[in-house]
């Protein structure tokens, strides 16, 4: 028995190497691409990340980027967007206390003014203008801003340090009109929902907000002569990890495409 398994040794030996050698190009050609390992799962070498953008974003721009980020990342395969929205005071807020985003985009020139040293060069993309928001069929019979001065009315304003509270109070000390709201909000949606609530009467909210919910509240347009026009300024905020696609974002704003769905929004032109 001893003789036998020496005789068959160099045998086993030789069919050892001569498998190897086969099995060794096979190997290579099947992992060179780089796709697959042995498993059929994508090798580490070969994933692809994405680049996660997050855009600060003012609350009355809710509705209308939600689609336009769906929007970006189909003709940016390679990049996702993560908005934030909130109220342009509490965007400006965040960016302060160096919260990680790669782009903001606010109400007003005011605010993003006065994060010049935060951003990069903003550029307008787009404009509004304020409505009175009533209740579904204005049961109050609300036609004016001289209405809300009715103290049976009840009305709510965001505060001042939100831009379409400060264009609401430019508008109405304009009129030399005097306004006591029953509460003040933080943000236009937060404004709207008092109003699409019940909650309140009226409130003044922008024209694209009013026009988010029209089978719950309707708008009451304010002359061109008594309104205010809201500027939506857009950057790149100097803390992103993410400079190039940050850039890109902003300037996409800005696109045929992206000016056509703000335009059916109902935002104006910058």
């Amino acid at each position: 028995m001893a003789s036998s398994a020496t005789t068959r040794s160099p045998r086993r030996a030789l069919l050892a190497v001569a498998t190897a050698a086969v099995l060794i190009p096979l190997a290579a050609c099947g992992g060179g691409d780089g796709e697959k390992g042995g498993d059929g799962s994508a090798s580490a070498g070969s994933e692809k990340k994405n680049t996660q953008l997050t855009v600060l974003a003012a609350a009355s721009l809710t509705d209308v980027f939600e689609q336009a980020g769906k929007a970006y990342e189909k003709e940016h395969p390679g990049v996702r967007i993560d908005f934030s929205f909130a109220g342009s005071q509490e965007l400006a807020a965040q960016v302060k206390q160096g919260a990680p985003a790669d782009a903001l985009v606010t109400a007003d020139t005011k605010t993003m003014d006065g994060l010049s040293g935060e951003t990069g060069d903003p550029t307008v993309i787009a404009k509004n203008r304020l409505v009175i928001a009533v209740e579904e069929g204005n049961p109050k019979k609300v036609e004016s801003l001289k209405d809300l001065t009715d103290e049976q009315l009840k009305v709510v304003l965001a505060a001042e340090e939100v831009p379409v509270g400060r264009y609401g109070r430019q508008i109405l000390d304009a009129q030399k009109l005097t306004v006591k709201p029953v509460s003040q909000e933080v943000s236009v949606r937060a404004v709207l929902s008092k109003v699409e609530l019940g909650e309140a009467d009226a409130g003044l909210v922008y024209k694209t907000d009013a026009e988010t919910v029209p089978d719950k509240v309707d708008a009451v347009d304010i002359p061109d002569g008594q309104n205010a026009v809201a500027s939506y300024p857009a950057a790149t905020l100097k803390g992103t990890e993410h400079a190039k696609e940050a850039e890109a974002f902003v300037k996409w704003l800005s696109s045929d495409k992206a000016q056509e769905l703000l335009r059916k929004a109902g935002f104006q032109q910058p």
